[in-house]
């Protein structure tokens, strides 16, 4: 059986959750009071806890039996950062001039999907390696075009001939991110549940 399933956590509850980025950083503080700082990933990992967004019994239950199905921490699945999720401003669709992802030199066909975070030299590029398929949108040189093919599992676009050189490749897309689960234990307690007490469900993202 596969690592990774490629189903996505109930979405309802995703919209609710609480979480974000997370950056691994080393800080060495010197004698003279002066700090050196490293970092220790080249990407940020995300965490959630989807617990904020179980609103009702159907909706815990349906946690309940994705948890099942995923064996705890042992397959990793999508999920919908309530937040961050597309490639363009919130609440736009996704255009296909929204994010660049490479540029033409007469011989590369495959390009893979990014998201930029900032501008300039300390800009964040992300890797998108699973986008949803059914929105992502591909331009080359701005103009819109339907000849690629697409590997929604790792986000790679593949034309059918490379790009012109110097040609601008840009997508739109909505994504999800691959996280597993980070416990192999859910605590339900119906009677917490009632009175409003919050279960914890805590999700982590994982490099596939």
């Amino acid at each position: 059986m596969s690592p990774f399933h490629e189903v996505l956590f109930p979405l309802d509850v995703a919209l609710g959750a609480s979480g974000g980025p997370e950056r691994l950083t080393d800080i060495v503080r010197l004698g003279s009071g002066r700090e050196e700082r490293n970092a220790r990933w080249a990407h940020s990992r995300r965490r959630y806890d989807a617990g904020y967004g179980v609103k009702t019994l159907g909706g815990l239950q349906a946690v309940v039996a994705f948890f099942e199905e995923r064996r705890g921490r042992l397959h990793g699945f999508r999920f919908r950062d309530p937040l961050d999720h597309a490639s363009g401003p919130p609440g736009a669709a996704p255009s296909p001039t929204d994010q660049p992802i490479g540029t033409g030199d007469g011989e590369t066909v495959a390009f893979a999907l990014a998201r930029t975070y900032g501008a300039g030299p300390a800009a964040y590029v992300r890797p998108i390696v699973k986008p949803v398929a059914a929105t992502v949108r591909v331009a080359i040189g701005g103009v819109e075009t339907e000849d690629f093919a697409l590997d929604p599992a790792t986000g790679l676009v593949t034309f059918a001939s490379p790009p012109g050189e110097g040609a601008a490749i840009t997508a739109g897309f909505l994504f999800d991110v691959p996280v597993r689960f980070d416990t192999d234990r859910l605590e339900v307690n119906l009677t917490s549940f009632a009175a409003g007490e919050i279960p914890s469900i805590p999700l982590i993202e994982i490099r596939v």
